[in-house]
């Protein structure tokens, strides 16, 4: 939700108090919470689709926020996630890139673009920043989105985002990384996954035989 002083709260505020703090704006984690259902223009395979975001419940999602299309460390980023989208695609797992640029902008960008003319996964419009807002990542001075990544559940439960500041880009590699532990944990009930944990690794349960020995 949005709160009176146009911050965006996600209903955690109650009153408003907590929004701001020091003159910043300041936003809640949305780990946890039940990815809000919206409905996009999306461009894919040169077609403009209609997509919502529903449309995925019952597999991962990677909700891949970037700010802007044309400039220079995001596509280096697109092609990364393209490079890997046939992994991704084998983990039952859908990327949606989400930036605030039209349908329109997209498709030019990835006519003129080596990097982008990789990209087959659906590229999100989202001008008016409803989504960008919703999550918490939009930048209301500059009209765009932090440089976000949000991993959701099956059951549409964001269970993994990082957050950068847009001048660091991701890798998607480690990304790849992240989705195992989520997946593994959702498959294994009561395991955690340690630092750097990949699969093939042995994971940890936790119980007071672990207390002080770690």
């Amino acid at each position: 939700m949005l709160c009176s002083n146009k911050n965006v709260c996600q209903g955690m505020c109650g009153d408003c108090k907590g929004c701001q703090r020091g003159g910043e704006e300041m936003t809640v984690p949305f780990v946890g919470k039940i990815l809000p259902d919206m409905s996009f223009e999306a461009y894919q395979d040169e077609k403009i689709k209609d997509i919502k975001l529903s449309d995925y419940r019952g597999k991962w999602l990677i909700l891949f926020f970037y700010p802007k299309d044309f400039t220079f460390v995001c596509p280096t980023e697109l092609e990364e996630m393209a490079e890997h989208y046939d992994k991704f695609k084998k983990m039952n797992t859908e990327v949606l890139s989400v930036s605030c640029d039209t349908v329109y902008v997209h498709k030019a960008w990835h006519d003129v673009s080596e990097a982008i003319k990789k990209v087959e996964y659906p590229m999100v419009s989202d001008p008016t920043g409803k989504l960008s807002k919703a999550l918490g990542v939009y930048i209301n001075e500059e009209g765009v989105s932090l440089r976000a990544t949000f991993v959701v559940n099956p059951e549409g439960k964001v269970v993994s985002m990082e957050v950068n500041d847009n001048d660091i880009g991701r890798s998607a590699g480690e990304l790849v990384r992240k989705l195992q532990a989520a997946q593994f944990i959702s498959e294994h009930d009561g395991n955690v996954c340690p630092a750097s944990w990949k699969p093939g690794d042995e994971p940890l349960k936790p119980g007071l035989d672990l207390v002080g020995r770690i």
